[in-house]
């Protein structure tokens, strides 16, 4: 195996190139090329294949014709102001055992630990028992087309994968309230994502002499009617599932309660709204004004103006479904609704047979105070675009996260602990080995 400061290192050359999501493709091709000079043994055992401008697709053969395993990730990141970061966030600074820098958890860090697991085992002169894809974007940020395409390819090709994992849920402490030991939280499917302009129009005129109902004035009203209230809590099967488990980690009164909500989707929804924050967004479809425009001087009343939302669509919601429904509740017929990206709830993964347990018994090899359970992806992923040619579809990270590394995913201070690093490439490697 690769040691640790090996592994940091790598990570940090990785860093060092800012592969940010919405620039040109200097950097991704100076990424490609970095991949090639790292992992020299990938490179020369396995099959690669671009797809598209930003999609790397690795064909590792097994030993047997079997439907076989996808693990993705993606190499683009966030954009990441130097000015808010004690340092420079992409100088992947090395120190007291941690990699410091964007895309250190998203999704470099889960990419390196993919690499380092199958350079190891191609030192072994190991032959996996079915083939292993390796799938990287490199837009997963833009809700770019390089996964979607891969998927669609492998699709034209007749591939139906036994399993696929990407990034998602990482292993927590405590990951609910009065819960004891650590989960390795397995997404089984993401919320659906929605991003709508609402415009309201009116006529224009001087501010100095405002008449009636101005735009602006419309889109305040309509903002105001479109809370997160607006769609009703329901509890996807995969959240009482994760509270069946984890009511035998609960402690106190919360052992109970956790049972009971485990058995009653429509309790759970109730209980989880009430609470707000994460617990109301895992049950409900959530709405959220993230984009304003309109006006062309302080002292001139538009003829248009608009807000733009973000949906997180709750499985058993659709695109058309929750349109429908904000038209409904803004009640203006000034006002008009418009779908600008849209992805639909994918289909939720069994948390239970052959292929999660794979999981699960590569999380026990690695992790073996985690216990492995299934939740609800709140986040969109790559993985969306795989549900059409796998029923297993799975998100998990095998890394380590804090509540505070995951609050600086997208944010500030993003690091990840080489130790755990170790452990995410040991998941791969135990992963590929019981692979039967």
């Amino acid at each position: 195996m690769t040691t640790s400061s090996s592994i940091a290192e790598r990570l940090s050359c990785m860093i060092r190139i800012p592969t940010v999501a919405d620039r040109g493709p200097e950097a991704f091709e100076q990424f490609v090329v970095l991949l090639e000079e790292l992992y020299p043994k990938v490179h020369a055992s396995l099959e690669r294949e671009r797809i598209t401008e930003r999609g790397l697709l690795f064909r590792w053969r097994g030993a047997a014709e079997k439907d076989p395993v996808v693990l993705m990730a993606h190499y683009d990141v966030v954009p990441a102001n130097a000015d808010e970061w004690d340092e420079d966030p992409f100088g992947g600074r090395i120190d007291h055992g941690w990699v410091h820098g964007r895309g250190a958890l998203d999704d470099k860090g889960p990419l390196i630990v993919i690499l380092e697991a199958v350079e190891a085992l191609l030192a072994e002169g190991f032959t996996p028992a079915r083939d292993v894809y390796l799938s990287f974007g490199g837009n997963e940020e833009t809700y770019g087309d390089a996964a979607r395409t891969i998927a669609e390819n492998l699709d034209n090709a007749g591939i139906r994968p036994w399993l696929v994992i990407d990034e998602g849920g990482a292993v927590v402490d405590a990951p609910l309230p009065f819960t004891r030991g650590r989960a390795a939280m397995i997404g089984v499917g993401e919320k659906g994502l929605v991003t709508l302009r609402v415009t309201a129009s009116s006529d224009p005129g001087h501010a100095s002499a405002p008449h009636g109902q101005s735009a602006i004035d419309r889109l305040a009203r309509a903002v105001r009617r479109l809370s997160s209230r607006v769609f009703r809590p329901r509890a996807p099967l995969a959240i009482t599932r994760m509270l069946q488990i984890l009511a035998d980690h609960a402690v106190g009164p919360a052992r109970p309660l956790y049972g009971l909500l485990a058995r009653s989707r429509i309790l759970t929804g109730l209980v989880f709204a009430a609470l707000g924050g994460e617990p109301a967004a895992l049950v409900r479809t959530t709405i959220a004004a993230t984009l304003q425009d309109g006006g062309s001087a302080a002292n001139v009343l538009p003829a248009t103006a608009s807000v733009t939302f973000n949906l997180r669509l709750i499985p058993g919601e659709t695109v058309e479904s929750a349109a429908r429904r904000v038209t409904r509740k803004v009640r203006d017929t000034d006002i008009r609704v418009i779908v600008e990206e849209r992805s639909d709830p994918t289909p939720l993964s069994p948390a239970g047979g052959p292929a999660f347990d794979a999981i699960a018994a590569a999380v026990a090899a690695t992790y073996p105070d985690a216990t492995a359970t299934p939740y609800l992806m709140m986040q969109a992923s790559d993985a969306r675009h795989f549900h059409a040619i796998s029923p297993h579809v799975y998100r998990f990270a095998p890394i380590e996260m804090s509540a505070e590394q995951r609050a600086s995913i997208h944010g500030i201070g993003e690091r990840v602990e080489v130790s755990s690093l170790e452990k995410g490439r040991d998941f791969h490697v135990a992963l590929i080995r019981g692979l039967s």
